[in-house]
């Protein structure tokens, strides 16, 4: 929980100076682009000398993986410009915006790689193997190396988590090219590529729709993952002179920065005897010793003022 400062109204606030959780995987980020970029180059190489539409499909997929890493590191260098007068938490918001864009890309390329599966079986296209197997393989020990180094922060950031599932939506289709070619290169049996296809495609569904969700939830300022309202609301209840709370929010501006504010009305009495300064620290250990929540700003309110706020607003 952020330290706070106590101003004339009660409030304690503080605009968050560190930088986003995925500002700590910008690097990682940067390798795992270039050797994406660099294998759908290949790919498209082995693509014409071996007339493997399923290599040029790959190169395709790379290209997205590509986009959405892109959209992944811009979004970063946006998110961690220091904030304005206009724009208080800066660009941090548009983390989100980035992985809300890699959930659509994603839906989007898993939708046609399930349309392109159900046309093959509609309209049989041979698939040879060979060396599409060898080309196969760099791209899926490109995928391997970039998800191992995207691992740890898709647990950590939204926009990290979009960008990695581009990577093993990509790693899935060097398998799904391996094992199909290995299958038809064996046996002649040329529905193994759109069946491989298919199971792909309804794998790749269910991860991208989870993250959509959080990704809309963050947008929607629900509140952050994790921090039950009903128990913040009770921990601030239990605190000595508080009598009630009200306006309580929490929502999250990007990964690794949920925000918390609300009206607590304390007896004047309390307020007399301990202080603006010492019922603050106390807000702020009791929330801080539960609940991860990075910036808080509370008012302190004695008994009626509510009333008298709601006043003024009519």
């Amino acid at each position: 929980m952020g330290a706070g400062h106590d101003h004339g109204h009660g409030h304690t606030h503080g605009t968050p100076t560190a930088g986003t959780a995925s500002a700590a995987y910008r690097g990682r980020l940067r390798i795992a682009l270039t050797i994406t970029l660099s294998v759908m180059v290949l790919e498209i190489v082995g693509g014409y000398v071996t007339g493997s539409l399923a290599l040029v499909a790959d190169a395709a997929h790379m290209a997205t993986d590509g986009i959405g890493l892109a959209m992944a590191l811009i979004a970063i260098h946006f998110a961690n410009r220091p904030p304005s007068t206009n724009r208080t938490f800066g660009f941090a918001r548009a983390e989100i915006l980035a992985a809300l864009a890699n959930c659509l890309l994603l839906l989007v390329v898993g939708g046609y790689v399930l349309y392109e599966a159900v046309q093959r079986f509609v309209t049989p296209t041979e698939t040879k193997g060979g060396l599409t197997i060898a080309f196969a393989l760099v791209g899926l020990l490109a995928n391997v190396i970039s998800l191992s180094l995207l691992m740890r922060g898709q647990k950590d950031s939204l926009n990290v988590r979009g960008a990695y599932l581009e990577v093993l939506n990509d790693a899935l289709g060097s398998v799904a090219v391996l094992i199909s070619a290995t299958i038809i290169l064996t046996t002649g049996w040329q529905a193994a590529d759109p069946i491989a296809s298919l199971v792909i495609g309804l794998m790749i569904v269910p991860r991208t729709w989870k993250l959509l969700r959080e990704t809309l939830n963050v947008l929607l300022e629900a509140a952050p993952k994790g921090v039950d309202m009903a128990e913040v609301r009770e921990h601030i209840l239990a605190l000595p002179g508080v009598e009630d709370v009200h306006d309580l929010h929490a929502w999250t501006i990007t990964s690794g920065m949920p925000v918390l504010s609300a009206h607590v009305v304390v007896s004047q009495s309390v307020l007399d005897s301990v202080g603006h300064e010492k019922m603050l620290h106390d807000l702020q250990g009791c929330l801080g010793d539960h609940f991860d929540v990075a910036h808080c700003t509370f008012q302190l309110e004695p008994a009626g003022h509510a009333e008298h706020e709601a006043g003024l607003c009519h």
